[in-house]
């Protein structure tokens, strides 16, 4: 019994050095950026654990984002990232921030980044971690310098894409080799992550779990919500109208989700009596959820705020502090690879 202990971990530690080295951190385990959730005090308790935290940028402007960097700091000497938006309207500035306080990763979301936003970020010897939609964007990223990769399922919460994780490894992992690539989307278990691994997956991003987590700063209502939701419960926002786009964010169905769809009804009908033209009624929609998700995370109003989530929440059953959640993903896979090898 001893024996398929110690070749378990031989195993998972095989299957995650190539993560962990890259991160430099005890666990291959990325903290999806949250905005609102993903601030100095949930970052430095997944570093300090042995994860990888990760600073959701969002909207904050440059000299924000500088205060947000030295706060962590100072709660951490472990290794952290720093996640961008692409169409942030200050993308150069905030690249420069980062670089110029010295973070270690930077990772690069919402859109491609151009060649020479890689190359700034790696100015100082930081390392560049962009998201990859498709395999043919994957090869791009890889040939701009990306020195690693987070292929994202539309499982996730938040801000998604139309492609499951499942399809999207199946189509990256064997092709990309060349750099370390990290699963996200719908992962709360240990044995989901070790198949990715398995499959040539360096490690994983997680965001719902560490949502709901004891050192996140989330509202009590938004993690009971969480506690309390299936996974049939988060679901993408429905876009009524092809004319006006809604990007896809999934989230916990709530009070605010059905008068969403009522609002593009009454909005698309002034456009068609003539009340709005096309830019104004693709605004109103737009603004709908203006501060909606600050609403839900920090004001704790569940019912008209965005409860963004992944599908995973079925999966959140109690509030954990992050180094038991961490604990717990290792331990599922390494009984997963023990009843293996009991079997064999």
């Amino acid at each position: 019994m001893l024996e398929q202990v110690n070749a378990a971990t031989r195993e998972y530690d095989a299957l995650t050095r190539r993560g962990r080295e890259f991160l430099g951190t005890e666990h291959a385990i990325m903290c999806g950026a949250m905005s609102w959730v993903s601030e100095r005090h949930l970052v430095s308790a997944i570093s300090n654990a042995g994860g990888f935290g990760v600073i959701a940028c969002g909207a904050m402007p440059p000299e924000l984002l500088a205060k947000e960097i030295d706060a962590t700091f100072a709660l951490t000497q472990k290794p952290f990232g720093v996640n961008l938006i692409t169409m942030h309207p200050k993308l150069d500035e905030l690249i420069a921030v980062c670089v110029e306080k010295r973070v270690g990763h930077i990772v690069f979301a919402g859109g491609i980044p151009s060649s020479a936003n890689i190359k700034a970020a790696k100015a100082r010897g930081a390392k560049v971690i962009a998201f990859a939609p498709a395999l043919v964007l994957a090869k791009r990223l890889v040939k701009s310098g990306a020195d690693a990769l987070v292929i994202e399922g539309s499982e996730a919460g938040g801000h998604i894409g139309p492609v499951s994780l499942t399809v999207l490894a199946q189509e990256i992992l064997p092709h990309i080799t060349e750099v370390p690539v990290f699963v996200a989307g719908g992962l709360a278990r240990g044995e989901a992550i070790l198949g990715y691994l398995e499959m040539g997956a360096a490690g994983a991003q997680l965001g719902t779990l560490f949502a709901a987590a004891a050192e996140s700063i989330a509202h009590e209502n938004f993690k009971k919500a969480f506690i309390r939701a299936a996974a049939r419960d988060a679901m993408p926002s429905v876009q009524l109208d092809e004319r006006f786009p809604v990007i896809p964010v999934r989230g916990l169905i709530n009070e605010g989700t059905k008068r969403f769809m009522r609002h593009q009804a009454e909005v698309v009908a002034k456009f068609q009596t003539g009340a709005l033209d096309k830019t104004a009624a693709q605004l109103e929609i737009e603004h709908f959820w203006a501060g909606a998700l600050r609403r839900a995370v920090i004001d704790g109003d569940i019912e008209n705020g965005s409860v963004m989530a992944g599908q995973s929440v079925g999966m959140v059953t109690a509030v954990q502090p992050v180094a038991e959640i961490l604990a717990a993903l290792k331990a599922q896979a390494l009984a997963a690879l023990e009843a293996r090898g009991t079997r064999g």
